[in-house]
């Protein structure tokens, strides 16, 4: 067992964190107004090279919100994949529509654009493709299908902060996009979520609907029904602090990324992810999967190891298309997922964080290649 417990995430508050929010609650700008969320929208909006951003409470209410601005009703269809966070589809459901879903394309782990047509109705309005495990979808497919079919496209970024597309940043790959800024994420306030876009009228929407439904330019009047979905000062303040250091956290996340695969690499029965050649992934969760009759354990046994070693895992999401809420719908469509289930089976995530030393991804290693092929060593 290791000397220590090793996490599978860990929040770095090592730069100005909390000079930032002691000066915002000192300043007593600790709701939803001052300068801090002025700052953070305008820093956000520049290194996602987008027009502009919108803070809001959660990644989850920044989905809800697109959706809501995106005037999607009860009845409408949404494309998702089934491989990815619940908010995903928990947030079409608050609107009334029904998420369908998609399989992954096994070389990205991200909706594949080759099975978007045949889930298409009449009644599908929109695709909500997830940047997966930090790695953009292909955007460029899906926009394409999308604009045949006369549908809108979200770019659910909540895992990829500043992830690249051929070149292209996520946050400007689709005309709205929603943040996650949760504890375990690359950028993080504890809870926060953000949208960008490009459209003032739109921004204009989501920034009502955001507040209440208060009309911007006239105070306490509510010309429709709002929502308190609003990011506070004290939030912004950290983020503000995580964004002026955004290089150096990337380059920190970075390196642990390349001392797992450079240690990982040649372990019989350890798939690493896959990285298309036009992908600049995001390094949020350092993500592997393993086959059980080339290692010589199920991903779960492996898990179950590491635990007993002090090292936390993840296992990958349960997909969505076979969870209560949504498996009977999905069994009604006729939907199979085959990508989708073997990765979610063999799929799990590694301690991944900015202060993860050489030594304990050595440890992490170690013990991977030890409980291989039935060996405790």
């Amino acid at each position: 067992m290791t000397a220590r417990k090793i996490p599978v995430a860990s929040a770095d508050l090592s730069g100005n964190e909390e000079k930032y929010v002691v000066d915002a609650i000192r300043s007593s700008w600790v709701s939803s107004t001052g300068p801090y969320i002025a700052r953070f929208e305008r820093d956000f909006a520049k290194l996602c090279a987008a027009r502009t951003t919108v803070g809001v409470c959660n990644g989850t209410v920044a989905l809800h919100l697109a959706l809501l601005a995106l005037d999607v009703r009860p009845g409408d269809e949404v494309l998702v994949p089934s491989l990815t966070f619940i908010a995903t589809a928990n947030a079409c459901r608050y609107v009334g529509a029904e998420p369908v879903f998609v399989d992954v394309d096994p070389q990205t782990w991200c909706i594949d654009p080759t099975k978007i047509e045949a889930a298409v109705t009449p009644r599908t309005r929109g695709i909500i493709p997830v940047h997966l495990y930090g790695h953009p979808a292909d955007m460029d497919a899906i926009c394409h299908l999308a604009g045949v079919h006369g549908l809108w496209v979200v770019e659910d970024a909540a895992e990829a902060h500043l992830a690249r597309y051929k070149g292209r940043v996520t946050g400007s790959l689709a005309p709205l996009a929603t943040f996650s800024f949760y504890g375990n994420k690359i950028f993080t306030s504890g809870e926060g979520g953000a949208l960008t876009l490009s459209d003032p009228q739109l921004e204009l929407r989501i920034r009502t609907l955001r507040g209440q439904g208060m009309d911007p330019q006239r105070r306490y009047y509510f010309p429709v029904t709002g929502y308190n979905f609003r990011m506070t000062n004290v939030q912004a303040a950290m983020l503000c602090a995580q964004l002026e250091r955004h290089e150096a956290i990337l380059a920190q996340r970075k390196r642990v990324f390349a001392a797992y695969q450079e240690r990982l690499a040649a372990v019989a029965g350890i798939g690493l992810q896959p990285r298309a050649p036009w992908a600049e992934p995001a390094p949020w969760l350092f993500s592997i999967v393993v086959d059980a009759k080339a290692y010589g354990r199920s991903r779960d046994e492996l898990a179950t190891l590491l635990a007993e070693d002090g090292i936390e895992t993840r296992p990958f999401f349960v997909p969505l298309h076979r969870l209560p809420p949504f498996r009977e719908a999905s069994r009604a469509r006729g939907e199979d997922l085959p990508e989708t289930d073997t990765l979610a089976e063999r799929g799990l995530n590694l301690p991944t964080y900015n202060t993860l030393g050489q030594g304990d991804i050595d440890t992490i290693a170690d013990r991977i290649r030890a409980h291989a092929r039935g060996q405790h060593g």
